[in-house]
């Protein structure tokens, strides 16, 4: 982001019918703001703040005793409250002891943001207070369905709040040995799918085409050959990965960003996604009747990998009109300029069933 961008910690004067816009603009730092604002447009997480829920969850056993979360954090109540300040550089100073790496104003990346941001206001609200010892009992003799399930407890049972209810899902990776045709599966939890681009030559592709590249089988072979448990030795194996439970906020992440020998490229493709009715139970790894998401807010990246800028599509819950935020400017924008080769991050919501009957 260039060192030009504005500066205010004053929420922007809101578009009618829209009460979210919260801007960090004093510490250059646009990719907080544009994941800042995907969060506020989040209507589970809006909800959890304006009605104070998140005070009888709060937990002082956490590392920050509560001050990223508290009185801070920007899901709190006063961000939706049009005549609101709030203390941005108080709160970049809380991310920043969080997470040292976001010290100082260089350009970061949204999507670690977004999941350092989530840690730590996960573990400011976590319901278990005195976490159990890590069970190490295997697992592997129980069906699949049953081991998901345990797995899943075992997680809970040390991360359980109102961030993990909205974006956790579990993910199921099989390894199937090519010698003795063991197949072994993991099931773990995950905050967000990063999703390879596909590269074709007439240089658009859907975000279908990524999701089936994410969950295309792969063959490990060579210095990438795991050891089967059966073998007890290294083989040539298939990995594949399929959803085994969907979250009910899913945030895509589409991986425009390669590491090169000496500097890191940007894939620019144009990755067509639907608005509505993303329909996701071919990826799920067993029967699934409602895997069906909306799309409500796009983090896009334009520019370089060296001089390149943040901004935010959300969807008010209030209102449902579509906003574009960039850094202190908020303005309407028609939901048909939503898609485009910037969308960086994009935040889909279960659902709910009735609403497709």
């Amino acid at each position: 982001m260039s060192q030009q961008d504005g500066v205010s910690a004053r929420m922007a004067s809101p578009p009618p019918s829209h009460s979210c816009s919260f801007c960090l603009q004093s510490s250059k730092t646009c990719f907080m703001n544009s994941i800042l604002q995907c969060l506020s447009n989040t209507k589970e997480l809006r909800d959890y703040c304006l009605q104070n829920q998140y005070l009888r969850d709060l937990n002082n056993n956490s590392r920050m005793r509560t001050a990223l979360m508290s009185g801070t954090c920007p899901l709190g109540a006063a961000l939706w409250v049009p005549t609101a300040s709030l203390p941005a550089e108080f709160f970049k100073t809380q991310i920043q002891r969080y997470a040292p790496r976001f010290v100082g104003y260089n350009q970061q990346d949204a999507q670690e943001f977004l999941r350092f941001l989530l840690d730590g206001l996960h573990s400011e609200v976590n319901r278990v207070l005195v976490r159990p010892r890590a069970s190490t009992d295997s697992l592997d003799h129980l069906p699949d369905d049953e081991k998901s399930r345990q797995m899943w407890r075992r997680y809970q049972e040390r991360e359980d709040s109102r961030f993990s209810d909205l974006f956790v899902g579990q993910l199921k990776s099989s390894l199937t040995c090519s010698e003795c045709g063991y197949c072994s599966t993991a099931f773990d939890p995950f905050w967000d799918l990063s999703l390879p681009i596909p590269k074709k030559g007439y240089g658009e592709v859907t975000l279908m085409d990524c999701l089936r590249l994410f969950t295309k089988e792969d063959v490990l072979d060579g210095d990438e050959k795991p050891t089967c448990c059966r073998c007890k030795a290294r083989t040539r194996c298939t990995k594949k990965f399929s959803i085994q439970k969907f979250p009910k906020i899913l945030v895509l992440h589409l991986k425009r960003f390669s590491e090169a020998r000496i500097r890191s490229s940007k894939l620019t493709t144009f990755v067509n996604f639907p608005l509505k009715d993303l329909d996701l139970r071919e990826f799920a790894s067993q029967s699934c009747n409602h895997a069906v998401y909306n799309l409500y807010a796009v983090s896009n990246h334009s520019g370089t990998t060296m001089g390149g800028h943040y901004t935010a599509y959300c969807k008010s819950p209030v209102s449902s009109e579509w906003h574009t935020f960039n850094d202190s400017r908020v303005t309407p924008m028609s939901s048909s300029h939503v898609r485009s080769s910037d969308a960086y991050l994009l935040f889909y919501e279960l659902a709910s069933p009735s609403s497709r009957m």
